[in-house]
C-alpha cells in the first residue's frame, strides 16, 4: 500500500518545489499537478506531487497521521 502525505509548497522553482511536512522540509517535482503556487497544499508521495489539496483536508489528514504515529515529528 502507497501512503501519500499532504505538504504545504514553501517556494516553487520551475517544476521543482519545496514542501513543508511539520518541520521537514523537502524538495519535490510538482510537474503532475498543474498551476501550483506557494501557499498551496499538495498530496506527497515518492518525490512527487500527486495532486493538490485543500487546507482543511490537509489539516485533517495529518492530524489523523499524528494520532497513528505519535512519535514522528510533523
Amino acid at each position: 500500500m502507497c501512503l501519500g502525505v499532504p505538504a504545504l509548497v514553501e517556494e516553487v522553482i520551475g517544476e521543482m518545489g519545496t514542501v513543508s511536512i511539520g518541520e521537514a522540509k523537502i524538495e519535490v517535482s510538482l510537474v503532475l499537478v498543474d498551476d501550483v503556487s506557494t501557499g498551496d497544499y499538495v498530496l506527497v508521495h515518492a518525490g512527487f506531487a500527486i495532486a493538490r489539496v485543500d487546507e482543511e483536508e490537509a489539516v485533517e489528514t495529518l492530524s489523523l497521521i499524528k494520532e497513528m504515529i505519535p512519535d514522528e515529528v510533523y
